[in-house]
């Protein structure tokens, strides 16, 4: 007996739903547990705040290979530079600009790995808190340590227990250390507080007053160093014309 081909369309209509009402049972769902987001950890982050872009020396001291790992720039350090590049201050902007070309130059130069980091979830109760406030927070997440130019900042990521170190510190540390009764061969720059005094400066920058050097402007000199004072922004030496 043949079917009309109605008839056969209907039931296979009606098998087919019932086979598509039964595949939820037939292979059960698996239940996708939300997964979390995973943190990328970076080994040796070396994190830079804006004040040590825009001064530049920290650039000179990864040009030659002293500093290994990774060094970070978070997103809200990039966006304070690029602040700066776009600001009606001449100067600001100047230093916005040198700073990002620094950035992109020690990028190219591929002597360190360089990566730019997202640090939102770092800020203070949920908000939009202060970039120092996220560099200390994201340094300590990651066990890093960061550079810095801002004695402030440095003091209180020390109170956070977190690396900082001071790019003034570094460079005052690695002057030449010269003590009372060494000779020297400088060249008198020009005239001291005192009118007979001339100041000359070592190859570090160190400032040397040389009692009675004004008369010697232009010249290279013979001294010797008489005394040593330490101030906040470094080392004076005082000396005598031999």
């Amino acid at each position: 007996m043949t079917l009309p081909p109605k008839l056969v369309g209907a039931i296979a209509d009606e098998v087919a739903k019932t086979l598509v009402s039964r595949l939820p049972n037939m292979f059960p769902r698996s239940r996708r547990k939300p997964q979390k987001r995973i943190e990328k950890k970076v080994e040796n982050a070396i994190f830079l705040d804006t004040s040590a872009i825009i001064d530049g020396r920290i650039f000179d001291v990864i040009g030659l290979e002293l500093l290994t790992g990774v060094v970070v720039i978070t997103e809200s350090i990039l966006m304070e530079l690029k602040h700066l590049a776009d600001s009606q201050d001449m100067v600001k902007r100047e230093r916005g600009r040198k700073g990002l070309e620094k950035l992109e130059k020690m990028k190219k130069a591929r002597k360190i790995k360089v990566t730019v980091m997202p640090d939102s979830e770092y800020a203070a109760n949920g908000k939009a808190g202060e970039v120092d406030e996220r560099l200390i927070r994201i340094t300590k997440a990651h066990k890093g340590r960061f550079i810095t130019c801002d004695y402030n900042l440095e003091k209180k990521a020390s109170i956070e227990n977190v690396i900082a170190v001071n790019m003034n510190a570094l460079a005052n540390s690695l002057k030449v250390s010269a003590v009372p009764g060494e000779a020297l061969h400088i060249k008198i720059l020009h005239q001291g507080k005192d009118p007979l005094q001339g100041v000359g400066y070592l190859d570090d920058g160190t400032m040397i007053v040389v009692e009675a050097g004004s008369q010697h402007i232009g010249r290279m000199t013979d001294v010797v160093v008489s005394r040593v004072i330490q101030t906040a922004t470094g080392r004076i030496l005082f000396a005598k014309e031999i």
